[in-house]
This record gives structure tokens, C-alpha cells and sequence, in this order.
């Protein structure tokens, strides 16, 4: 996933969502699956096969080709058409970072597994991973022969080289080490030596014959590439054997260019060719796009129609791009009246069109596409494609709808963004509030939207800690803390909690109690306090935090005014927010609704102007069922009521936590920036209606340094699944009209 100022990193009819179990995954990865696939394999279109076999072309094993505009399989010895609907493979398992490379043999069995039964065609992979992976993939490809799934493999380039000097030139001897290394990994013969935050092991697993392509490099940063191209102007255009640069190509197309010849080389050493492409993104892609309003995200083009095949490398090329539907802000502007195939405005089939247009003769595919199911959000997209904010059900009808344009546009293939969750990941409007950062694996914020994109859930707790569904038979001794007996309307408190929240139930002696009138839950993190809930008469004056539930079917959460991050980061140093000195002291008895940002004060081209900041309201607490095998299910909701009991999980970084692990609280300071303090036990009150508060003993925790965790398929799959049958059943639009 890409890293800019915005995205930290970015149709078939939708089936049916069907039953979704949880998976008895542990944080060790072992455990079983879950079969929330919807419609039965009888109902899903078969397609053509994927088996194909190598065809040998000027010496060359041949297993698919650039064909015109289609990637082509080899098939009982010749090239067919294929869509290729695919997923993107992390490398992290929740608590690790992607150098640690954790995942075990366990997990990748399991994920392949799964990848089947979703019907996945094409598996990416960034760069090269454990001999474990490539150990699972022969297993399982071998275990089905039939219906295998292919593999597109990725190379990372020294990046953090690159950023450094600003000089791809000055990393090109490291990358080709780096491409030798995949070449022979994926021949299964190769041994690499330890190396910080890199694979190593012996590799004996030889996966060639399911590997469809390369895809090399990076998301370009455009301002690298720019200074690159700047440093190296003299440099001509490549001309190798296999690959070369054309007369116009810019010298990062050039260099490009060679690591891309250097692959082939090594292939044609080995007697194989197969297709090559580039990673790239839509900051530099070809395009100009007048409407942008950041200077850098369209400063430079990396373009692949600079980057051509000989006629000695038989595979030949192709280009493929990472392509999200709310970032860069362009999207929203430039082609908002754009329509679809069929008719319906679509801003994203129009880019894509674009972008076809561009590659005129030569195949295309999007390497990554997909929305996030989150409760927070970082962006606004058109058609409500936003960066975030979605149900898994909504999340999945998004997918299986872009996958549907990316094929009726006549690309070659769509792979989603990606397989499972990852806990790592951060994004713009939520990274300064979860410190220190190299403890953000271990912990899981909902507002983070980049957490989110799996087709599979990492959840928090070795097995799911509670159920939310207003009932209370799964909150027992064992397995929660009671903070609080029978006191005036309040029968009990119970509290627990895992990686994402804090778990409250609440048991009133008057079941309409909550309807009726309110009931006010106060949360104190800070030792300052606020002065007494709002709309009381000073009611717990230690709180800085407060839900308040009802009268119906309802909860808000309010924080202490001076603890809301946004007017300490764009209120002090910028003007995007109210900086009201009164309110922000310390204590000040002011109360707010918590916000994101979505969007920083734009200047938009092509006439739109100048855009405000844009905010979303994030205190309303979405009210209803967690389990995700009821009808209404939504894994944003967070209140749930039923007779006298509420249930409530709030999340740790609603209630103003930098890192729950350690016990770090947010505090602003004048300089524009949010600290990370200690703090201690959560101070919690309740109070019914207009009866005084009851205090209870609240709530603390021990710290941990490793994360538990349980997988479960998301209620989208059931849409995504229905989306790759469909589109590999119909093929590439181009083969089925004949016309390429």
C-alpha cells in the first residue's frame, strides 16, 4: 500500500451474505476455518480452466504471454485468454512488522487453502518470503493440479536507499543482487544468508511452472524519481537483449528497464520467459491531471509504454498500477461525470478508461483495488468508495463491483487488496496518535482504516472475548471482572478487555431503565478530570470521557474538550480547526464530539476552487449485534441492549489511548504535536436516569508485549467470491467480443 500526505500507506450482482462463523484460529496461527462462502461451487459459473502447461517459444518455456491486450495462458499448447482475479499476500501476522517475516508453514497451508475455496486465480506476493511460502504453494498447487493458482512475484528495490539519495542509480547494483535472489527462489534453488529484515533459508520448493509473472519494484515516490531523473539526465535509453527502454523513456524508465532485462536474463539463463511488469500507481502514472490539488502527486510519470519486450523475450510485458477510488483527490473531480459501460456515472470506470486508453496494445491490469470495513475512515471517495468507514457486507459489494469495471473496462486481471488484515499498517490521520510506533502492531485501532482491507479479519483475543448481542451468558467470573455490585437502579458492572477495547456490561434492575431515560457511563483516564458529565449537575467531575445511552436505542461518546487531538494538531500550528483557549485547558469542564479528518484545506483545479478541511463525526457509537452469525450483524457496532443489559466495546484509541499495551494516554502539546503519557487504571461510573452516579472500583489491566488473535472470513466474502467466479468465467472483455 502506497505511503502519501493522504493514504498512509490507499459489476457482477453481489451474493447473497451467508452464515459467518468465527475461525479457532489462535495467535500461534493453528486452528480450523470457517465456510461463510454463501452460494454452493454448483451455483458459481465454472470458467475456463487455469491448469495450463508451459509452451515452449524460441527455446523458451512459455507458461502465459502478453497477447495483445490479454495476459494468455498456456493451454494444451497454445495461448487462451484469462481474467485474472487475484489477491495481494502480506507478510505479517498481528504483533510483527513485515520484516519479521512470522508467518508459519501453518499459515500459509491455511491461507492457500482458503485463497481455493475464494477462488482466487492469481496470488502477488511483494518480495521474497520465507521457504516456508514457497514450500506450501508447491503442496498445495500439486494437491490441485486442476485448479491451481498462479503466482505474480514482486521485488522490493533498497528503498529506503532510494529515498536516502534520491538516486535510483545509486541502488541498481543492490536491486539485481535482489533480483538474482527471487530468480533462484523461485526455481528452488537457492540459499540466502541471514539479513536483517529480509528472507533467508534454503530454498528447495521449485514454483516456476505456477509463476505467471514478475512484478517489480515500489509505489514511486514522485519526488525521489524526480530528483533521480534530474541527477541522471544523461543517461540513455536502455537497450538489452530482452527489455529495452524506448527513445523517449526517462532515465528512472531506463533503470527500470535494466531490472527488468536483468530478470529475463537470469529466466533465459534457467530456459524459462514469462511475463514482466512494474509496479506503479496513479501519483505517477502517465496521465496529466490538471484538477490535482498536491503539486507531488502529479509531478513525474513512470510510464510503461517506454518499457518494451523483444522479440526475444516471448512473454513480453505488460503494465499494471495500484488503483484506489478515493485517493489522489483528482479522482473526485476530474472524471465525476464519467459513465461506466453500462450507463451509470462512475468516476473510477472513468479513470480506468483512461488509463486503458493510454496502454493502447499492450495488457493492463490493477494490481491492487479495494475499500477498507472499518469504523474509521481517511478519505472521502466518489460513489461512496471512501477510504474506510464501511460494513464488511458493504465493503465486499464495493470490491466485487470495482473488480466488475476493472474487467469491463478490458483490463487483464484485478487483484484485491488483500488477504488478511494487518495490524501494522497506519495511515495519515490516525498515525500521530498511536505512539511510540513500533508498538502499533500490538494493539488494534478501529479507526485505523489501512488495519482493515483483508478479505479475512484478525481479531483481537485467542477466541473472540465477547459476543455483542445484549445478552449476558458469556460474561462469567472467568472470564470478566466485576467492578461494581447492586447500588441504587444498577444490579452490577462487569468489565473486560482484549487488543481493540475495553468491554463494559452493565446489568440494570429496571429493564426499560435505558429506554426510558439516560443512562451516562463516565470513563476517567486522565487525573485531571472534567468537572462532571455533560447534562448533569457535575456528576463524576473525574471523567474525561462519556457514553451516554438512550432514551432508545442510541449512545454518544463525548471526551473533555482539551483532549481532542484535532485542535492540538491543525488548531495551533494551522487554522484548520478552532483553537478555543478556554475550552483546551486542562480540567476546563468543556465537552466535544470526537472527529476525524478526512481531507486538509485544498485548492482544486478545472474551476472547483478552494475545498475546506473536511471532518466526519465519529461519536455516534454504532448500536447493534457483533455476532456475526445474526441477521444485521455490522463489526462497527460497538452498544448493544436487550432487557436490563447493555453491552459496550470501546475502543481504546475512542477513549484517547496511544498505545493500551503499555498504558499510554494522548496529551497535546503547544507545538502542534500529541504526547504519549503513562497512565494507570480506568476510573468508571454509571448512572441511571437521574439517580446519583454509582462509582465503581474501574478497571486495570496488565500490559502485554504479544498480542493474541483469532482469523475470521469477513461477511463480504460471500461477494467477492461470487466476483472472481464471474469475472473468470467471462474472461477478458476483449476475447469475448472478438475484437483484440
Amino acid at each position: 500500500m502506497r505511503s502519501s500526505p493522504l493514504r498512509a500507506r490507499r459489476r457482477p450482482p453481489a451474493l447473497v451474505a451467508a452464515l459467518v462463523l468465527l475461525l479457532a484460529v489462535t495467535g500461534c496461527g493453528a486452528g480450523g476455518d470457517d465456510r461463510p462462502d454463501g452460494t454452493p461451487d454448483a451455483e458459481l459459473p465454472a470458467g475456463p480452466s487455469y491448469a495450463g502447461a508451459p509452451v515452449e517459444l524460441r527455446g523458451l518455456k512459455t507458461p502465459a504471454r502478453a497477447q495483445g491486450e490479454d495476459l494468455a495462458l498456456a493451454v494444451d499448447g497454445a495461448f487462451a485468454p484469462r481474467f485474472w482475479p487475484g489477491v495481494n499476500l502480506g507478510a505479517t501476522l498481528p504483533g510483527t512488522f513485515p520484516g519479521e517475516l512470522a508467518p508459519t508453514r501453518t499459515d500459509y497451508d491455511r491461507w492457500l487453502t482458503g485463497m481455493g475455496e475464494l477462488g482466487t486465480r492469481l496470488l502477488r506476493i511483494y518480495t521474497i518470503l520465507p521457504p516456508q511460502f514457497y514450500a506450501a504453494f508447491a503442496a498445495y498447487n500439486e494437491a490441485h493440479r486442476d485448479r491451481p493458482i498462479h503466482l505474480l512475484h514482486g521485488v522490493w528495490i533498497p528503498e529506503d536507499e532510494f529515498l536516502r539519495t534520491h538516486d535510483a542509480y545509486a541502488v541498481l547494483d543492490d536491486w539485481k543482487r535482489e533480483l538474482a535472489d527471487a530468480v533462484a527462489v523461485v526455481h528452488g534453488d537457492a540459499t540466502i544468508p541471514d539479513r536483517p529484515g529480509h528472507a533467508s533459508g534454503r530454498y528447495t520448493a521449485d514454483v516456476s511452472r505456477w509463476t505467471l509473472g514478475w512484478s517489480l519494484g515500489v509505489e514511486w515516490d514522485p519526488e525521489a524519481v524526480h530528483d533521480s531523473d534530474r541527477r541522471n539526465a544523461d543517461v540513455r535509453p536502455y537497450r538489452g537483449r530482452y527489455v529495452r527502454a524506448t527513445r523517449d523513456a526517462t532515465p528512472m524508465e531506463s533503470w527500470i528497464a535494466a531490472g527488468m532485462d536483468h530478470v529475463a536474463t537470469l529466466e533465459a539463463r534457467r530456459g524459462w520467459s514469462r511475463p514482466l511488469t512494474f509496479t506503479n500507481w496513479l501519483t505517477t502514472d502517465p496521465l496529466d491531471h490538471p484538477s490535482e490539488p498536491l503539486g507531488k502527486e502529479d509531478l513525474v510519470s513512470v510510464d510503461a509504454t517506454h518499457v518494451r519486450a523483444t522479440g526475444a523475450w516471448p512473454a513480453g510485458v505488460f503494465a499494471s498500477y495500484h488503483a484506489y477510488p478515493y485517493y489522489p483527490d483528482f479522482l473526485r473531480w476530474e472524471y465525476r461525470d464519467a459513465q461506466a459501460r453500462d450507463g451509470a456515472v462512475d468516476p473510477y470506470a472513468g479513470y480506468l478508461r483512461a488509463l486503458r486508453e493510454h496502454h493502447r496494445g499492450m495488457p493492463i491490469m490493477v494490481t491492487e483495488f479495494g475499500v477498507p470495513a472499518s469504523l474509521g475512515a481517511a478519505h472521502t471517495g466518489p460513489l461512496g468508495r471512501d477510504q474506510g468507514a464501511h460494513s464488511e457486507q458493504e465493503a465486499g459489494r464495493i470490491d466485487a463491483s470495482m473488480l466488475g469495471r476493472i474487467r469491463e473496462e478490458g483490463y487483464a486481471g484485478g487483484v484485491l487488496f488483500e488477504w488478511t488484515d494487518e495490524w501494522f499498517k497506519f495511515t495519515w490521520n490516525t498515525i500521530d496518535l498511536e505512539q511510540p510506533g513500533d508498538r502499533r502492531a500490538l494493539w488494534r485501532n478501529p479507526l485505523t482504516n489501512e488495519e482493515r482491507f483483508g478479505v479475512v479479519a484478525t481479531e483481537a483475543g485467542k477466541a473472540p472475548t465477547k459476543t455483542l448481542d445484549g445478552r449476558d451468558d458469556d460474561w462469567t467470573r472467568e472470564s470478566s471482572q466485576a467492578i461494581a455490585e447492586s447500588a441504587g437502579p444498577v444490579a452490577e458492572v462487569r468489565a473486560t478487555h482484549d487488543e481493540e477495547f475495553l468491554w463494559l456490561r452493565v446489568r440494570l434492575k429496571d429493564a426499560q431503565a435505558w429506554r426510558r431515560a439516560p443512562v451516562r457511563i463516565g470513563l476517567s483516564t486522565h487525573p485531571s478530570g472534567n468537572r462532571g458529565l455533560p447534562g448533569t449537575d457535575g456528576a463524576d467531575p473525574d471523567a474525561d470521557h462519556g457514553v451516554v445511552i438512550g432514551p432508545g436505542d442510541r449512545a454518544t461518546l463525548l471526551q473533555a474538550a482539551w483532549l481532542d487531538p484535532l485542535p492540538w494538531m491543525y488548531g495551533i500550528t494551522r487554522d484548520y480547526v478552532p483553537f478555543d483557549e478556554d475550552a483546551m485547558r486542562e480540567g476546563s469542564g468543556a465537552w466535544t464530539r470526537p472527529r476525524q479528518i478526512l481531507n486538509r484545506p485544498l485548492r482544486v483545479g478545472l474551476g472547483v476552487g478552494e475545498r475546506p478541511a473536511e471532518f466526519r463525526d465519529a461519536s455516534a457509537l454504532p448500536w447493534g449485534t457483533g455476532a456475526p452469525d445474526a441477521d444485521g450483524f455490522d463489526q462497527r457496532h460497538l452498544v448493544m441492549g436487550s432487557g436490563n443489559v447493555l453491552e459496550l466495546r470501546i475502543p481504546w484509541a475512542m477513549l484517547g489511548y496511544a498505545d493500551p499495551s503499555s498504558h499510554r494516554i494522548l496529551e497535546g502539546r503547544r507545538n502542534g504535536t500529541m504526547a504519549a503519557v503513562r497512565t494507570g487504571r480506568v476510573g468508571i461510573t454509571v448512572q441511571a436516569g437521574a439517580a446519583a452516579p454509582l462509582r465503581t472500583a474501574g478497571y486495570d489491566w496488565e500490559g502485554w508485549n504479544r498480542p493474541t488473535w483469532h482469523e475470521r472470513r469477513k461477511a463480504g466474502w460471500p461477494a467477492i467470491r461470487g466476483a472472481f467466479a464471474t469475472s473468470a468465467a467471462d474472461g477478458p472483455v476483449g476475447a469475448a467480443r472478438g475484437d483484440r
